[in-house]
C-alpha cells in the first residue's frame, strides 16, 4: 500500500463528508437570509445575531464552518466575518448564482434515499413529483441564474432567425417549464411574443403562474399541466424545452410531438447537460455533480414512465442526437455550450 496515495484518498473523503455537512449549513444560510446579513458589512457572531435575529450560539459554530471552507472570510486582526465581492455575489447578491439555494436540491433528493436503496434492488423507478419540495425549489433557484445569463443574451441569438421571430411576435411553447423561469424570462424579453408553458407537475406549475404574475408577464405568458407528449397546440414558432428531454422515459415520443407541434420553419431550441459521449471525459466536478443529481432523480424519473430510456444527466450529444433524427428532425446543431449546459438548435 501506497501511503502517500491513502492519505490522499483519505483527505479527499475529509473533504467530502466536510461538504456533505455543510450543504446543510449553506441551506440553513438561505433560508434566514444569513448571507444577505453578512453582505451588509464585517460582523463578528454578536454583531450578525443582532442584524439577523437569531442565536449568537449557533451563529458562531455556522461562521466558523462556513470561513473553514471558504464561503465566508475572517478578519484575524478585528475577529469579524465577512464575504469578499465574490462570495456576496455568489451566495447574497439576487442577480448572482444563488448557490446557497443551490444545496436544496441535494438536502431535497437526499430525503428519498431509503427508496432509491430500494430501487437499486428492483430496478423500480421514482417520479418526479415523488421527491420533497426543496428539489422543485431548488432546481429553479439552481437553473435560473444559467437562463438569465445565456437564454435572452445568447441562446436565442445563436439560432436562425429566431430572435428577429420573437421580437416582432411568435407563439413559443416551453416544455417541462418547472417553475416557470424560463418561460417569464421569454416573455420579458419579447413583449409581442405569447408563450405556454407546460410541466406534468401541478405543484409547479402553481408556482409558475405566480411567479408570471409577480414579473407582470400573466397576459403573455400561460401555463398547462402537461407532459411533453401531451402538451397543447401547433403552428409553435419555437419549442423550448431546458434540462427536462434526459429526464424523460419516452424521449422519442416527446421529440416527435414537439416535431409535429412546430410550425414548418420552426426551431426547438433544446438545451441539456454539457457531457462528453466518452464516459470517462465526464470523471471531473461537473460530471460527478451531474451523476449524483442522475442518480437520484433522472434516472428514476425515466425508469418510472413508460417508454423503455433513462438517457440521464449526463447522456452526451450522441445520445441527444439520436433521439431527434428518430422523432423526424433532419437539421441538429449545436449552438452555444456552458460548462454546465450545451444548447442546441433542432430544425425538421
Amino acid at each position: 500500500m501506497d501511503q502517500d496515495k491513502l492519505t490522499e484518498f483519505l483527505g479527499r473523503f475529509t473533504a467530502d463528508l466536510g461538504a456533505t455537512g455543510s450543504a446543510g449549513l449553506a441551506v440553513i444560510g438561505n433560508r434566514l437570509g444569513l448571507y444577505r446579513a453578512l453582505a451588509q458589512g464585517p460582523a463578528t457572531p454578536g454583531v450578525l445575531a443582532e442584524r439577523t435575529g437569531c442565536h449568537e450560539r449557533y451563529l458562531t459554530e455556522w461562521l466558523n464552518n462556513q470561513a473553514a471552507g471558504g464561503y465566508v472570510s475572517y478578519d484575524l486582526a478585528t475577529g469579524e466575518f465577512f464575504l469578499s465581492d465574490e462570495q456576496a455575489f455568489c451566495l447574497a447578491d439576487p442577480s448572482g448564482p444563488n448557490i446557497s439555494a443551490a444545496f436544496l436540491i441535494a438536502l431535497g433528493y437526499l430525503r428519498a434515499e431509503p427508496r432509491i436503496t430500494e430501487a437499486f434492488r428492483t430496478g423500480a423507478g421514482l417520479g418526479w413529483h415523488e421527491h420533497h419540495e426543496d428539489v422543485f425549489v431548488g432546481c429553479d433557484a439552481f437553473y435560473r441564474p444559467g437562463y438569465v445569463a445565456e437564454l435572452v443574451p445568447s441562446w436565442i441569438p445563436a439560432l436562425d432567425g429566431v430572435a428577429e421571430k420573437l421580437a416582432a411576435g411568435a407563439r413559443v411553447a416551453d416544455l417541462g417549464c418547472g417553475l416557470g423561469s424560463s418561460s417569464v424570462l421569454i416573455a420579458q424579453a419579447y413583449p409581442n411574443t405569447k408563450v405556454i408553458g407546460s410541466d406534468y407537475h401541478a405543484e409547479s406549475i402553481e408556482l409558475a403562474r405566480k411567479k408570471a404574475a409577480d414579473a407582470g408577464v400573466a397576459d403573455q405568458v400561460e401555463f398547462e399541466v402537461a407532459t411533453a407528449q401531451t402538451f397543447s397546440g401547433t403552428g409553435y414558432d419555437l419549442v423550448t424545452m431546458f434540462d427536462a428531454l434526459h429526464d424523460m422515459g419516452d424521449p422519442v415520443n416527446a421529440a416527435r410531438r414537439v416535431h409535429d407541434a412546430l410550425a414548418p420553419d420552426g426551431t426547438w431550441l433544446l438545451v441539456e447537460p454539457n457531457a462528453s459521449d466518452t464516459v470517462e471525459e465526464n470523471f471531473n466536478p461537473v460530471g460527478r455533480l451531474y451523476y449524483a443529481g442522475s442518480t437520484f432523480l433522472c434516472v428514476p424519473n425515466g425508469l418510472s414512465q413508460p417508454g423503455g430510456y433513462a438517457l440521464g444527466a449526463q447522456a452526451g450529444e450522441a445520445a441527444i442526437r439520436e433521439v431527434a433524427a428518430k422523432a423526424g428532425f433532419t437539421r441538429f446543431r449545436r449552438v452555444a455550450e456552458s460548462p454546465f449546459n450545451v444548447a442546441y438548435e433542432i430544425r425538421r
